[in-house]
């Protein structure tokens, strides 16, 4: 006899039969609406290639300078990394961690973990971990917050701008093309999709 698979809808909790749409239409439960999945097309192979361009960017993006400061004839540049030495130097332990973690740590965690997850489906290549980098991939996404650095940012340099000369560095063009990729990457991971390819390959493997 064969198995039925259901899902349960997370608005209404109406049980349906799982449904594949394909790419461009949309699955929505017939009791409240609630979208169910929306396929993205080439989910897979977007993850990838935008995964490489973020590992390529993120280094110049947390290395380079950000804004270049001069005031009353001394200049200074900052980067990610001197602004998180710094907090730690004026002893905000728990503010520099936060800030090394939201805007370095976890964002380079997240972009390898959707090149190693996007890679292996990609070219059909089993392994027992997929399972494990995927849920650590769906925890820390809620944890990369670059869009909240750059909003420091932008505040900075509008408090700045009327009492020091301001330069922008080639890290703050390196951090918003980041920022742009981590942005596209989370709207191109079709997260049903992986789990399904995972499944299967599980299948495979066995």
């Amino acid at each position: 006899m064969e198995q039925i698979k259901l899902d349960a809808c997370p608005e209404c909790d109406l049980l349906l039969r799982q449904i594949l749409p394909e790419s461009g239409e949309k699955a929505v439960c017939p009791r409240c609406g609630y979208l169910l999945y929306r396929p993205r097309k080439q989910s897979i192979e977007r993850t990838f290639a935008l995964s490489i361009a973020g590992l390529i960017v993120i280094f110049p993006a947390t290395l380079l300078p950000l804004i270049g400061i001069k005031l009353l004839g001394n200049s200074h540049d900052g980067t990610l990394w001197s602004g998180v030495i710094g907090l730690f130097a004026e002893g905000m332990w728990a503010v520099a961690a936060l800030v090394f973690m939201s805007s370095i740590l976890f964002p380079l965690i997240n972009i390898i973990l959707s090149l190693l997850i996007s890679a292996h489906l990609h070219f059909n290549k089993p392994n027992r971990h997929l399972g494990r980098w995927m849920r650590w991939l769906q925890h820390l996404d809620e944890w990369a917050m670059l869009e909240v650095y750059t909003l420091g940012i932008i505040v900075a340099c509008v408090k700045l701008a009327s009492t020091a000369d301001l330069k922008l560095g080639l890290g703050l063009y390196a951090f918003v093309v980041l920022l742009v990729i981590t942005a596209m990457l989370a709207s191109s991971l079709d997260t049903y999709l992986f789990w399904q390819r995972i499944a299967r390959l599980r299948r495979d493997e066995a």
